[in-house]
């Protein structure tokens, strides 16, 4: 099987388009269990994050096998995962919903910024919010943890598959986040629900547009009735 690939056209209608208008077409696809739970944005940002999954999975804690000695190592997967991730992918990590300590922190998170990945999300937590919060990169996590991830966790695989806030997250899986979360899309599922998101955010705008001028929601959301239908049309035409 071809390895898929986000295309740019793929990625900017996912930039358009809200986590909520992505769920319910997931739903419609039998798909009810891709919405991140328990994570929130850092810090409120003006666009979406959307990449395709790169990951890192932790395990908890042993303390033999964890003290600060272990990030001597050059290989420390938690180091080579900041290191590795593509340009334009989202550093996922596995970190079994325990926001009692950090998943990664400032310097880390900078450092992935600076490499060009689209954004980072942990079910854990993250120290150094603040900072991380002021860089453009999104990024998503379980709230703001001082302890150093080392005192719960263990950085163990790279790129494989893994739990994220209840959620399989699978390499290469597109993430779409925003002010209310994080989404995880299938990879072989993202093109097509991308054009119809496009299709729904345009219907939605149209609906808000009637709503606020006192029109039912009766026959208009969802669409039930021909005559809201023409309107529709007649209001893309004009767009």
């Amino acid at each position: 099987m071809t390895e898929f690939v986000l295309s740019e056209n793929t990625r900017e209608k996912l930039l358009r388009a809200s986590t909520a208008s992505i769920a319910t077409q997931l739903y419609k696809r039998g798909l009810r269990n891709q919405f991140i739970q328990g994570v929130v944005p850092v810090s409120a940002k003006k666009k979406n994050m959307v990449g395709q999954a790169f990951t890192l999975r932790y395990i908890p804690a042993r303390e033999d096998r964890n003290s600060l000695e272990v990030f001597r190592n050059a290989d420390h997967p938690q180091r080579v995962a900041v290191e590795t991730c593509p340009p334009g992918h989202v550093l996922v990590m596995d970190g079994r919903k325990d926001a009692s300590a950090a998943s990664a922190g400032s310097i880390l998170v900078t450092r992935l910024a600076v490499r060009g990945a689209a954004g980072i999300v942990s079910d854990a937590g993250f120290r150094d919010a603040e900072g991380i919060g002021e860089l453009d990169m999104p990024a998503y996590f379980a709230g703001p943890s001082a302890p150093t991830n080392l005192t719960k966790h263990e950085a163990l695989d790279i790129n494989v598959p893994i739990a994220c806030g209840d959620v399989a997250v699978f390499p290469g899986d597109v993430l779409v986040g925003d002010a209310d979360g994080v989404m995880v899309i299938p990879a072989h599922l993202a093109d097509e629900i991308a054009d119809a998101c496009a299709g729904m955010e345009n219907y939605e705008a149209f609906v808000l547009e009637q709503v606020k001028d006192g029109a039912s929601i009766i026959g208009l959301y969802p669409c039930t009735k021909d005559e809201n239908q023409k309107k529709y049309e007649e209001w893309l035409a004009k767009r």
